[in-house]
């Protein structure tokens, strides 16, 4: 009897184990999925202040994929390009956001994609004598955010990136036209700083553009057309050290050197400084 009374005792000892396990089981299976997704939201939040941005886009993803159809699916997917974003994954970011902007079309935060999408295209810049691709890019999506959102929050910072990338645009016709110089080809730069001239009239670079077109029409005889340039810096440009050095060139003690200025660094260099 007393060995019946023990296994009895064993048999519930053992159910009541069986239960607690499978109890423990039950909560987690009676989480609904936005419960679920939620968590995943707010870890990824977490995640992404403590600087670990891998992880957090990941729980952004994953709670995106738990919930798809809510509210916070979008709001998902967007944290976690901004996450990669943050810290310099910007072709993760980029394939993000382009997945977002087909994805969620017509989601509130549209604005905000294109314009972020538009600053991974802008940090990708590494010069203007490198590849030019990543700032027409960044140029093409700017130029959509200021038209298509222009009472956003971000059509004024899109349009003074566009004021930047103009500087950039123009600084490589520059580049190239210098280095035409140095070739000896004259007809080549000429053409460079010409498209300055009358692409770029807003930017730091168009009075030393007159100037090299001064400069390089003595060169090659053409005196009138020199002087024709020199006239448009005198009128618009008369305090500036370029319009000073094409005076000189007129001066019976100029000397037919063509002069190329070194500068220090590049102009990506000078205005990703005032980004921040």
């Amino acid at each position: 009897m007393k060995i019946i009374n023990n296994l009895f005792r064993l048999i519930i000892i053992l159910l009541l184990i069986s239960c607690s396990k499978q109890e423990k089981v039950s909560i987690v299976k009676e989480k609904n999925i936005e419960t679920q997704m939620i968590e995943a939201f707010k870890q990824g939040y977490e995640e992404l202040e403590n600087g670990d941005v891998l992880f957090a886009a990941k729980k952004f993803n994953e709670a995106e994929l738990l919930y798809p159809q809510s509210d916070w699916a979008p709001r998902a997917a967007l944290m976690a390009a901004y996450s990669y974003y943050s810290q310099d994954y910007y072709y993760d970011a980029e394939y993000e956001l382009k997945r977002f902007l087909k994805i969620y079309p017509n989601q509130p935060n549209i604005s905000y994609a294109h314009y972020l999408l538009g600053m991974v295209y802008y940090e990708k810049i590494v010069d203007e004598k490198k590849d030019l691709e990543p700032l027409l890019m960044a140029e093409k999506k700017f130029k959509f955010v200021e038209k298509n959102y222009p009472n956003s929050d971000f059509a004024l910072d899109a349009s003074y990136k566009l004021d930047l990338i103009q500087d950039y645009l123009a600084s490589k016709e520059m580049y190239i036209g210098i280095h035409y110089i140095k070739k000896k080809k004259w007809i080549a730069a000429i053409n460079r700083f010409k498209n300055v001239v009358n692409n770029y009239q807003e930017t730091a670079f168009i009075d030393e553009a007159l100037h090299r077109l001064v400069e390089l029409h003595y060169k090659i005889g053409l005196i009138d057309e020199s002087k024709k340039y020199a006239s448009l810096l005198g009128y618009n440009y008369k305090s500036s050290e370029w319009y000073t050095k094409s005076y000189k060139i007129f001066n019976e003690n100029y000397k037919s050197n063509i002069e190329i200025k070194k500068e220090k660094e590049g102009i990506f260099k000078k205005f990703k400084r005032l980004l921040y």
